[in-house]
């Protein structure tokens, strides 16, 4: 059975796990973007950013009166509206509005936005 280490000594093992990490640390958006695609979810993380973007693709007037609240998973954005009257002008709007949605390359698709009245 070999004694402890003299002070200033290295055993192999702690070298070869030295020798096996990164030079400098792992950008934690690369971890987590291979998380998510091993999880099976980054296409719905991807689809879902159109919420936290939401101001920046519809324009500061229409993110005034408008709170986006979530996608399913079949590309259905629910948004919530301020008036009866904004929700009819955003329907109309609603083929214009899924076009800048959807501008993003490789962007899983959001087909339809479902309109309901702020409470």
């Amino acid at each position: 059975m070999p004694g402890p280490e003299k002070p200033g000594t290295t055993s192999d093992a702690r070298l070869t796990a030295m020798a096996d990490r990164p030079s400098r640390p792992t950008p934690i958006g690369s971890l987590l973007g291979g998380i998510l695609k091993d999880a099976g979810i980054a296409d719905r993380v991807e689809q879902a950013s159109v919420v936290p973007e939401w101001p920046g693709l519809v324009g500061a007037q229409i993110a005034e009166v408008t709170t986006p609240l979530s996608v399913t998973p079949d590309g259905t954005l629910f948004v919530a509206v301020a008036t009866h009257a904004w929700m009819t002008e955003l329907s109309l709007m609603e083929p214009e509005l899924l076009r800048a949605l959807n501008a993003k390359p490789g962007r899983p698709a959001i087909h339809r936005i479902r309109w309901q009245l702020r409470r």
